[in-house]
């Protein structure tokens, strides 16, 4: 917003400051003439003891050197004041430097104000998490771009590459191509819905309510359960009541993806998948754990990275986007919870999100009773 140039911080402070100094100036002479002069007769006396000068001889003597001290005090008053706004000023001109480097774009810029805590100091720090926070967001970002597009341009490229056939052959079978197209199309439009609802989940704009995870967890395991047959997978739900703040349908994509990942990257044949709820010390817990391949510890932490897919033994059409776990971890955050992901003994993975309770857990909707699923 262009703003019409003014006097400076500093001139303004130091004027403040030689102003000030003269009002005390003043309020003293004031003391002096009240409490003092005023009681002194107006002209002089002679006494047997020797002169006694008057009021006016007094106010002749001593306003020309109250003159110069107060000219001295302005001196002073101005100079000195320059002097000490520029030092306090001296770190919000660092922090406007930081701020202008921001504004053109460089968020790698650090003001690290050194010394003890003051207001300045807390800016500066506040700041500095601040850019620290939106420069991990901008890199995040642009590597999310850059992974969604490249993930877009296959189902895409493949889509052309079958057209492209079909028109040199046009005496193909179409019933194949519709089925392949159709095949690709809906990946393409997984992947989309995929993206839209980590946007929405990272934005946090979303309407909350009161809802209970552990019929979440039936719900997901109910929708998942010919899936987890189709693949010999045995599902199991239990645990109590766990009320959450939050909104129904993001914590329901949560309680989902978890139980699908689990589903998906099993054992080929007889694996077991088991979802328990609990509510301790203030939290609501939504545990999923399964069996399958042993992971390297230092595979674990990356497996919330968005387009990564922990094994690539993962049969049909079931694999996903890769951003099944992402998904889990961003509506985590926006519900201001914690998610530990873990490797199990015995292989496998197990995933636990923690979430603040309702404050009033007699509002969730419907209660959950122990309920196993097979």
């Amino acid at each position: 917003m262009a703003r019409s140039p003014g006097p400076s911080v500093r001139l303004k402070l130091a004027l403040s400051y030689t102003g000030f100094l003269l009002v005390a100036v003043a309020l003293l002479l004031t003391v002096v003439w009240l409490f003092l002069l005023r009681y002194v007769p107006g002209s002089a006396v002679n006494t047997p003891s020797g002169f006694v000068p008057g009021r006016d001889d007094l106010v002749r003597a001593f306003a020309p050197a109250a003159t110069w001290v107060v000219l001295l005090l302005l001196v002073f008053g101005l100079l000195g004041g320059w002097l000490l706004a520029g030092r306090m000023l001296a770190p919000l001109t660092r922090i406007t430097t930081a701020t202008r480097g921001t504004a053109d774009g460089s968020l790698s810029h650090r003001i690290r104000l050194p010394g003890r805590r003051d207001e300045f100091r807390e800016l500066a720090d506040s700041f500095d998490a601040m850019l620290e926070r939106l420069e991990a967001h901008v890199a995040e970002q642009q590597r999310f771009a850059a992974n969604a597009s490249h993930e877009l341009r296959t189902p895409l490229a493949i889509t052309q590459t079958l057209l492209d056939v079909a028109d040199s052959d046009p005496d193909r079978d179409t019933g194949v191509l519709l089925e392949r197209l159709r095949e690709v199309n809906a990946r393409a439009i997984e992947l989309t819905e995929a993206l839209l609802l980590l946007s929405r989940a990272d934005q946090g704009a979303f309407p909350r309510a009161t809802v209970d995870l552990s019929l979440l967890a039936e719900e997901a395991a109910e929708t998942l359960l010919p899936l987890a047959e189709r693949r010999g997978i045995t599902v199991a739900t239990s645990g109590a009541v766990a009320p959450v703040e939050g909104s129904p349908a993001l914590l329901l994509q949560l309680t989902t993806n978890l139980l699908h990942n689990a589903i998906v990257h099993n054992l080929p044949e007889g694996g077991a998948v088991r979802v328990h709820t609990a509510v301790t010390r203030g939290s609501a817990t939504l545990m999923v754990e399964n069996t399958g391949e042993t992971l390297a510890p230092e595979l674990v932490p990356t497996l919330t990275e968005r387009f990564r897919r922990g094994t690539e033994r993962v049969r049909g059409d079931s694999a996903g986007v890769g951003l099944g776990l992402a998904i889990v971890a961003s509506i985590t955050r926006a519900h201001d919870g914690t998610l530990v992901i873990a490797p199990r003994p015995g292989g496998g993975l197990r995933v636990e999100v923690d979430l603040p309770v309702a404050a009033r857990p007699g509002d969730a909707r419907g209660t959950s009773d122990r309920r196993d699923e097979g």
